[in-house]
Protein backbone atom coordinates (compact mmCIF):
# COMPACT_ATOMS: atom_id res chain seq x y z
CA UNK A 1 0.00 0.00 0.00
CA UNK A 2 1.25 3.47 -0.93
CA UNK A 3 1.39 6.31 1.57
CA UNK A 4 -0.39 9.38 0.19
CA UNK A 5 0.29 12.83 1.57
CA UNK A 6 -2.81 14.48 3.05
CA UNK A 7 -2.15 18.24 3.40
CA UNK A 8 0.89 20.36 4.18
CA UNK A 9 3.91 19.46 6.24
CA UNK A 10 4.81 21.39 9.36
CA UNK A 11 7.86 22.91 7.62
CA UNK A 12 5.72 24.23 4.76
CA UNK A 13 3.30 25.87 7.20
CA UNK A 14 6.13 27.49 9.17
CA UNK A 15 7.69 28.87 5.96
CA UNK A 16 4.35 30.41 4.93
CA UNK A 17 3.89 31.97 8.38
CA UNK A 18 7.42 33.43 8.30
CA UNK A 19 6.84 34.92 4.83
CA UNK A 20 3.53 36.45 5.96
CA UNK A 21 5.27 37.87 9.04
CA UNK A 22 7.96 39.51 6.92
CA UNK A 23 5.36 41.01 4.58
CA UNK A 24 3.33 42.32 7.52
CA UNK A 25 6.41 43.84 9.17
CA UNK A 26 7.30 45.77 6.01
CA UNK A 27 3.74 46.89 5.19
CA UNK A 28 2.53 47.81 8.68
CA UNK A 29 4.51 51.06 9.12
CA UNK A 30 2.93 52.45 5.95
CA UNK A 31 -0.53 52.26 7.55
CA UNK A 32 0.45 54.14 10.71
CA UNK A 33 0.92 57.42 8.84
CA UNK A 34 -2.54 57.45 7.24
CA UNK A 35 -3.90 60.04 9.68
CA UNK A 36 -1.49 62.76 8.58
CA UNK A 37 -2.04 61.88 4.93
CA UNK A 38 -5.81 62.12 5.43
CA UNK A 39 -5.49 65.49 7.20
CA UNK A 40 -3.34 66.84 4.37
CA UNK A 41 -5.80 65.61 1.75
CA UNK A 42 -8.74 67.15 3.60
CA UNK A 43 -6.96 70.51 3.87
CA UNK A 44 -6.10 70.36 0.16
CA UNK A 45 -9.77 69.74 -0.58
CA UNK A 46 -10.87 72.75 1.48
CA UNK A 47 -8.24 74.93 -0.22
CA UNK A 48 -9.43 73.77 -3.64
CA UNK A 49 -13.05 74.51 -2.70
CA UNK A 50 -12.09 78.01 -1.51
CA UNK A 51 -10.16 78.72 -4.70
CA UNK A 52 -13.04 77.50 -6.88
CA UNK A 53 -15.61 79.44 -4.85
CA UNK A 54 -13.52 82.59 -5.20
CA UNK A 55 -13.22 82.19 -8.97
CA UNK A 56 -16.92 81.46 -9.46
CA UNK A 57 -17.90 84.40 -7.25
CA UNK A 58 -15.50 86.71 -9.11
CA UNK A 59 -16.79 85.65 -12.53
CA UNK A 60 -20.46 85.92 -11.57
CA UNK A 61 -20.02 89.31 -9.90
CA UNK A 62 -17.95 90.69 -12.80
CA UNK A 63 -20.52 89.49 -15.35
CA UNK A 64 -23.39 91.04 -13.40
CA UNK A 65 -21.53 94.33 -13.01
CA UNK A 66 -20.69 94.44 -16.73
CA UNK A 67 -24.34 93.96 -17.64
CA UNK A 68 -25.45 96.66 -15.20
CA UNK A 69 -27.45 94.14 -13.18
CA UNK A 70 -27.72 93.48 -9.50
CA UNK A 71 -24.81 91.78 -7.77
CA UNK A 72 -27.18 89.94 -5.43
CA UNK A 73 -26.05 86.42 -4.71
CA UNK A 74 -22.38 87.31 -5.02
CA UNK A 75 -19.94 88.64 -2.44
CA UNK A 76 -17.46 91.50 -2.44
CA UNK A 77 -14.00 90.13 -1.60
CA UNK A 78 -11.57 92.51 0.12
CA UNK A 79 -9.77 89.96 2.35
CA UNK A 80 -8.98 86.26 2.20
CA UNK A 81 -11.59 85.65 4.89
CA UNK A 82 -14.34 87.09 2.65
CA UNK A 83 -13.98 84.08 0.34
CA UNK A 84 -15.52 81.81 3.00
CA UNK A 85 -18.92 83.48 2.47
CA UNK A 86 -18.86 82.18 -1.10
CA UNK A 87 -18.70 78.55 0.09
CA UNK A 88 -22.04 76.82 0.35
CA UNK A 89 -22.40 76.08 4.05
CA UNK A 90 -19.41 78.27 4.91
CA UNK A 91 -15.97 77.19 6.01
CA UNK A 92 -15.94 73.67 7.49
CA UNK A 93 -15.52 73.34 11.24
CA UNK A 94 -11.87 72.90 12.21
CA UNK A 95 -10.41 75.20 9.55
CA UNK A 96 -9.31 78.83 9.58
CA UNK A 97 -8.32 81.18 6.77
CA UNK A 98 -5.10 83.04 7.45
CA UNK A 99 -5.21 86.48 5.87
CA UNK A 100 -2.12 88.22 4.51
CA UNK A 101 -1.11 91.58 5.95
CA UNK A 102 -2.42 93.46 2.91
CA UNK A 103 -6.00 93.56 1.68
CA UNK A 104 -7.01 91.92 -1.58
CA UNK A 105 -7.15 94.59 -4.29
CA UNK A 106 -10.03 94.57 -6.76
CA UNK A 107 -9.46 92.44 -9.88
CA UNK A 108 -6.28 91.01 -8.39
CA UNK A 109 -5.39 87.47 -7.39
CA UNK A 110 -3.70 86.95 -4.04
CA UNK A 111 -2.37 83.81 -2.38
CA UNK A 112 -4.10 83.02 0.92
CA UNK A 113 -3.65 80.13 3.33
CA UNK A 114 -6.20 77.83 4.94
CA UNK A 115 -5.12 75.88 8.01
CA UNK A 116 -6.68 73.05 9.97
CA UNK A 117 -7.02 73.62 13.69
CA UNK A 118 -7.23 69.92 14.56
CA UNK A 119 -4.25 67.68 15.25
CA UNK A 120 -2.25 67.14 13.10
CA UNK A 121 -2.35 70.72 11.84
CA UNK A 122 -1.89 71.19 8.13
CA UNK A 123 -2.08 74.20 5.86
CA UNK A 124 -2.48 74.80 2.14
CA UNK A 125 -2.43 77.86 -0.10
CA UNK A 126 -5.33 78.91 -2.31
CA UNK A 127 -5.95 81.80 -4.68
CA UNK A 128 -8.48 84.49 -3.85
CA UNK A 129 -9.76 86.96 -6.44
CA UNK A 130 -10.53 90.43 -5.10
CA UNK A 131 -13.61 92.22 -6.38
CA UNK A 132 -15.61 95.19 -5.13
Amino acid sequence: MQNKQQGFTLIELIVVIVILGILAATALPRFFDLRSDAATAATNGVAGALSSASTINYSARLARQANGGSTAGTNAVATCGDVTTSLQGGLPVGYAVLTPATAVAANTAVTCTVSSTATPTTSQNFTAMGIA
